[in-house]
C-alpha cells in the first residue's frame, strides 16, 4: 500500500528499507517545541527559507517517522543513510513538507484536508 498524500504521508527509503513518514499534529507540535515556534505559520516560515541544517533535516525526518508510528530517536535518524546522502535527506524533507503543508497557490498538493 502506498502513502496517502492527502493525509500528508510519504514513503522514503532509509538504510535500504521503505518507511512511511507523516507529520501528524503531534509531530508538528513536537517540531514547534523544538524550534520554539509560536504556531504552524512560524514553522512554515522557517522551513520556507530554503536553508535547513543537517540537524533540521534529522528533526523533521525523525518527527515524520514517529508521526507514522515508528519508534525512532533523533540520534538513530542521524545514523541512517538515504540514497544521495545529504541531498537524499533534503529531498525527503522537501517531499514531507510539501505533503504536509501543500505546494501553495496553484500546486496540486495544496488541497490537503
Amino acid at each position: 500500500m502506498s502513502a496517502n498524500r492527502r493525509r500528508g504521508e510519504i514513503d522514503a527509503q532509509l538504510d535500504g528499507q521503505s518507511y512511511r513518514l507523516c507529520l501528524t499534529l503531534g509531530a508538528l507540535a513536537e517540531l514547534e517545541a523544538s524550534y520554539a515556534a509560536d504556531d504552524l505559520a512560524a514553522l512554515v516560515e522557517r522551513f520556507s527559507s530554503g536553508r535547513l541544517s543537517a540537524k533540521d533535516m534529522i528533526r523533521v525526518v525523525a518527527a515524520g517517522l514517529r508521526g507514522a508510528g515508528h519508534d525512532v530517536s533523533d540520534a538513530e535518524v542521524g545514523t541512517m543513510h538515504a540514497e544521495g546522502a545529504a541531498a537524499g535527506f533534503a529531498a525527503i524533507v522537501s517531499d514531507l513538507l510539501t505533503a504536509t503543508f501543500g505546494a501553495g497557490k496553484g500546486g496540486d498538493a495544496g488541497q490537503n484536508p
